[in-house]
């Protein structure tokens, strides 16, 4: 059986980036993640203890946001590593960071990332 979690469109202030200026003002990011394992044992029991709490994962993320970082790939890779430690029995995770000010030309709604693995 194939079950899903998603946190959608989570909106964090942080700040990373290569430039100076982004760490020191910071911008939106949007983060989307996707996480897949069986539930169905929630299901049937109504017990947080048999599936994946979403609001740890939550923790989790903000924790992660906090740490600048230069590289929008180092804090997906850092998120889907602490959220797979914390909940092995995840089959897949895939997760989406948008940064919604990118300090690049030009009109945009920003530039993602996107990184996805099984476990």
């Amino acid at each position: 059986m194939s079950s899903k979690i998603k946190l959608e469109n989570l909106k964090i202030h942080a700040f990373h980036g290569v430039l100076p200026e982004e760490k020191i003002l910071g911008t939106y990011y949007i983060l989307n993640l996707t996480i897949k394992a069986d539930v169905w044992k929630a299901a049937e029991t109504d017990d947080l203890k048999d599936t994946i709490n979403y609001a740890e994962i939550n923790d989790i993320i903000q924790q992660e946001m906090k740490i600048p970082s230069e590289l929008l790939e180092h804090v997906a890779g850092r998120i889907i590593e602490k959220v797979a430690i914390k909940f092995p029995e995840i089959t897949s995770i895939k997760l989406k960071i948008t940064k919604t000010k990118p300090p690049m030309q030009g009109e945009m709604d920003g530039v993602s990332i996107v990184l996805k693995k099984k476990f």
